[in-house]
């Protein structure tokens, strides 16, 4: 369970997760503000340490990647938001080998609901593909099951066929001679 008193709203985190890749990541930028630090502080820390911040720990992010983040988060105009480099990107991982990294007492704090977030949405994910794949299991069975129902009921929600009415004039025989009539 999450503690109610923590030091920083889970909101906060959960809304600093990005899908950048395929990986769900957290910025430099938001990572620091939440472990307490300068953003510069925790990229120095980072690059003092950098055997390990594997690939699959943090990766940095191409210019067209930070473009696409400016535009979507009304960030700073400037090139990179401000920034003289491009921003970083940490895994779940890599936010946790973070916090070991910059050694400090609110990041070790931080760092757990950090963790606890990522498992978090991993869970929701992962429950909701799993009602994904059981519903469309469900639709394949009874589909099968039931194309006879469906055709019938399909059939039934049709309206009936009208008649066509016929054009012209019609020859009514009675009695051995011949009457024109209009229809």
């Amino acid at each position: 369970m999450i503690e109610s008193h923590s030091i920083i709203p889970i909101e906060r985190i959960e809304r600093s997760i990005l899908l950048i890749r395929g990986e769900k990541v957290m910025l430099d930028s938001d990572l620091a503000e939440i472990y307490g630090v300068e953003t510069k502080a925790l990229n120095r820390a980072v690059k003092r340490n950098l055997n390990r911040f594997p690939l699959d720990f943090m990766f940095q992010l191409t210019a067209k990647e930070a473009a696409n983040l400016r535009c979507q988060s009304g960030t700073s105009s400037s090139q990179y938001g401000g920034r003289r480099y491009l921003p970083y990107a940490f895994t779940e991982h890599g936010a946790l080998m973070l916090a070991n990294v910059l050694n400090s007492e609110r990041a070790a704090q931080t760092s757990v609901q950090v963790v606890r977030v990522f498992v978090r949405l991993r869970q929701m994910l992962a429950s909701n593909a799993e009602l994904a794949r059981k519903l469309a299991a469900l639709e394949q069975k009874y589909d099968a099951q039931f194309k006879v129902v469906f055709d019938a009921i399909r059939q039934l929600m049709s309206p009936p066929a009208k008649p066509k009415r016929e054009i012209g004039f019609h020859v009514k025989y009675d009695d051995d001679k011949p009457k024109a009539r209009k229809r």
